[in-house]
């Protein structure tokens, strides 16, 4: 297991865009406890901003489903940003480290497509948006990368392999390259058979 103990981000610590994706990267944060493991476990970290939350998420095998982008209107709203990135576990595979009290949950089913209700849980402290969870699909999870403790694994491991609802992709963005491009969501098709 690699950990973010000890690491500190200075001017002599490489950009993250150029820095060697083969090795663990933990850039400086306020709880510096993350970890990544290789070998064929391969679990990781994801922690909310200000530390209070950390969850253990396998990143291959059974339990990890996949990642994706997504740029439906929901996930444009609860990150505040044009697009989110997110990657599927298993409920059974994830696990609290800390910080379970910590967590707040908020449902609604008015915006979503299919009908389901979609529950967003997240830091009570920090507003920390760790995962979302839906009504038809109770099994599992959609994480978000950027809560990934090692930021190695951003562009290794949870690299996107799909675009979903790229009907409302802002125009100014172009599709990522290698990654399938699918209008609505064809997960859920995939999803409902896991």
């Amino acid at each position: 297991m690699v950990s973010a103990k000890g690491h500190i981000h200075s001017e002599n610590v490489p950009a993250i865009a150029s820095a060697d994706k083969h090795k663990p990267i933990f850039p400086l944060m306020i709880a510096n406890d993350g970890f990544s493991e290789v070998g064929e476990e391969k679990r990781a970290s994801a922690t909310c901003f200000c530390g209070n939350i950390q969850l253990s998420f396998p990143t291959v095998g059974p339990g990890f489903h996949g990642t994706f982008v997504c740029h439906c209107t929901d996930c444009r709203t609860v990150t505040a940003s044009m697009f989110a990135t997110n990657f599927t576990v298993a409920l059974s595979h994830m696990e609290f480290v800390r910080g379970k009290s910590c967590l707040k949950q908020y449902a609604q089913s008015t915006t979503i497509a299919t009908g389901n209700t979609m529950t967003n849980s997240f830091c009570s402290n920090c507003g920390t948006l760790m995962y979302r969870a839906s009504s038809g699909f109770p099994h599992l999870v959609y994480m978000r990368v950027g809560t990934v403790d090692d930021f190695a694994i951003h562009e290794t491991r949870l690299k996107p392999t799909v675009e979903i609802f790229c009907q409302d992709r802002v125009a100014c963005l172009e599709p990522i390259a290698g990654t399938r491009q699918a209008f609505g969501n064809p997960l859920t098709r995939r999803a409902s058979k896991l």
